[in-house]
């Protein structure tokens, strides 16, 4: 329970230092990344209106029908394929990538994956 509760204050220094650096705006918004153990969300935001402009997760029923469990690498890569034709919809092909905290590893490195070959450049 305490090496949670550490783990938890860790990844959130990590990400106070890496908002330091990244800023989205309307024409290249941020895509900031939420990891839990059973799902992954993840929010297209314009930092300089304060506004998100897109929002997805494995909540969603396109991916519940797809994938029983969505805590997994093939659910983020699917996710961030999803996410990919959203934004490209809304006409924004460029973003700052935010793994929140998070390392590049695993079911993050997945979503960006997804986001790369969906079309988007980051």
């Amino acid at each position: 329970m305490i090496n949670t509760k550490i783990k938890d204050i860790k990844r959130a220094a990590r990400h106070r230092r890496l908002r330091v650096r990244i800023t989205g705006t309307d024409k290249k918004p941020r895509l900031s990344v939420h990891r839990s153990l059973k799902n992954l969300r993840a929010q297209l935001i314009d930092d300089i209106e304060a506004k998100t402009l897109l929002s997805l997760s494995t909540h969603d029923k396109e991916l519940k029908q797809k994938f029983s469990y969505a805590g997994n690498v093939k659910a983020s890569e699917f996710l961030g394929e999803l996410f990919a034709k959203k934004i490209k919809e809304k006409g924004i092909s460029q973003i700052v990538f935010d793994r929140g905290g998070y390392l590049y590893h695993g079911r993050i490195k997945a979503f960006a994956d997804g986001l790369r070959k969906g079309g988007l450049e980051f």
